[in-house]
């Protein structure tokens, strides 16, 4: 009988042997050393191979095997199914790699012919095409025949593997690893680049910094509310002050009141190409994200909020038409400003987002628009979409103002701020205990409960020319945009700029710019 020997066992020269791809037998190696040789398969789905005899008393065998000069030829016995590479046969001649596969259950075979001797060794190439021929040959439903592919594959790379294969496998770690070295190099290179581009957003985030501080907090409330009796008392000193000296500036300020309109309005950036607006970068949880430098982070993909800039000022009234004036740089608040220029030249545009006016005494904010700016003067005009509900109109001066006369100043300096400091500590109280202190609530709680009213100052001309006019009442930021007005109520210019260097000193668009605006837009 022909040895089962296994594959590390050399092979005699110029021999043939069956390789076992699957069954029991998996893995080894039967030589063919006979001439003529019979193939029957056990009980046990095991091959046996025999030397062939004419008279045998136990079953019959599937096949004979019979030695040729460079090979074997198979011929089946009987009706056994016997097939060679998928097909069914009853006599061939075997070529080297032939598959062959004993019967209904039985196991499938390789042929293989080696004419000079030596190992049986396959490469890895050899195995994943063993494995192949198997799905391509098996007669077995197909979700099992790549099953056991799988696993006779896995089995023999875990077998017989050489040293080759291992270099193989050493050289695919190191290219995976020079791989993400450059992965790791590129991630780098993005980060760099993402960081670029949020330093050129860095000086818009700036801004949003600047309105985040001045956003109201419970802190700012408390403040508010221990300052709140001291300055009541100084706002009350300075208005006796002010109808000590003059009874006429108390009527005045009193009949202009209606007159003079709070300003709130917010802008965010959108992209040209797209319309794409900028927004923030949200976390995890849905709160903005915030760089290691305590700025907002934004962008044009951000899944966040709008980035927007909310800004106040102040307008008021002019004539019969129901237009506001204003300074230009408060109905363009962006024009002026350094930290946010620079995104035009990333193809960005500014857009107004949200424009209001809260009038004196009144519940409802009202939308406006824009009308006319100047070319040549901070001064633009707006105009109420909502006149159901018109302003009375203050009157312009005849004459410029000359150094030494008497002017009064109305406006709504620091914004929400000043409002808050004249509402008293039960208002403060009520604010601070609805925890809702955001930019457009806390108007909508102030005009609801008819707390919107500009503040006023005193003070006297330096100097007036065509472009300018100089004079020292007391304003801040917020206030721009307020009409400065003589001892007859009538405006002689438009509040526009402060000069703490000069002592206190402002800037106001004196009233010829104003109607030669109203002239150029139809008004006048």
């Amino acid at each position: 009988m022909a040895s089962v020997e296994e594959e590390h066992h050399p092979m005699p020269d110029g021999s043939a042997g069956l390789e076992y791809l699957t069954g029991p037998s998996r893995g080894m190696v039967t030589w063919l050393t006979g001439e003529d040789l019979d193939v029957t398969l056990g009980s046990n789905r095991m091959l046996r191979v025999d030397r062939a005899r004419p008279h045998r008393s136990h079953e019959e065998p599937l096949a004979g095997l019979h030695r040729t000069e460079d090979g074997y030829e198979i011929t089946v016995v009987g009706s056994h199914p016997v097939w060679v590479n998928g097909s069914r046969v009853t006599n061939r001649k075997l070529e080297h790699c032939d598959l062959i596969e004993f019967g209904e259950d039985g196991p499938l075979s390789r042929f293989c012919y080696y004419p000079e001797g030596g190992h049986v060794r396959r490469m890895v190439a050899d195995i994943l095409k063993d494995g192949l021929a198997y799905v391509r040959v098996s007669r077995q439903p197909v979700v099992n025949r790549f099953l056991i592919a799988f696993v006779v594959i896995i089995s023999r790379l875990m077998r017989e593997t050489t040293l080759l294969f291992r270099t193989g496998v050493l050289l695919a770690i190191l290219g995976f690893t020079t791989l993400a070295w450059f992965q790791y190099q590129l991630n780098l290179k993005l980060e760099q680049r993402i960081e670029s581009s949020a330093s050129r957003l860095e000086g818009f985030a700036g801004v949003l910094i600047r309105a985040r501080e001045e956003a109201l907090t419970p802190g700012d409330l408390k403040a508010l509310s221990q300052e709140i009796g001291q300055r009541l008392s100084v706002t009350a000193e300075r208005l006796a002050e002010l109808e000590r000296l003059s009874t006429a500036s108390g009527r005045v300020i009193a009949g202009s009141i209606p007159s003079v309109v709070f300003l709130q309005g917010a802008y965010g950036f959108r992209e040209i190409s797209s319309g794409r607006m900028l927004r923030h970068l949200v976390g995890d949880e849905g709160r903005p994200m915030i760089s290691p430098f305590g700025q907002p982070m934004l962008s044009l993909d951000g899944g966040g909020p709008v980035a927007e800039r909310q800004f106040t000022g102040t307008g008021f009234a002019v004539g019969k038409a129901g237009a506001i004036v204003t300074n230009r740089h408060v109905a363009l608040p962006w024009e002026k400003d350094a930290n946010i220029a620079g995104l035009a030249g990333q193809g960005l545009e500014p857009l107004m987002m949200k424009y209001i006016m809260y009038m004196p005494g009144k519940e409802a904010a009202v939308d406006i628009e824009m009308v006319q700016l100047s070319k040549d003067a901070d001064l633009a005009l707006l105009r109420p979409l909502d006149v159901s509900d018109p302003i009375p109109g203050l009157i312009l001066a005849d004459v410029p103002p000359v150094p030494g006369d008497e002017v009064i100043v109305m406006g709504y300096p620091t914004g929400l701020r000043s409002m808050l400091a004249q509402t008293g500590e039960q208002f403060l109280k009520e604010l601070q205990e609805s925890k809702d202190t955001g930019f457009w609530s806390v108007a909508a709680r102030l005009a609801k409960q008819k707390l919107i009213s500009p503040l006023s100052s005193r003070g006297i001309v330096s100097q007036a020319s065509a472009i300018t006019v100089v004079y020292d009442a007391e304003t801040t930021h917020g206030g721009s945009g307020g009409p400065v007005l003589d001892v007859n109520g009538r405006v002689v210019a438009v509040n526009a700029a402060i000069l703490p260097e000069y002592g206190g000193s402002n800037l106001g668009v004196p009233v010829a710019k104003v109607r030669a605006l109203l002239e150029a837009a139809g008004l006048d």
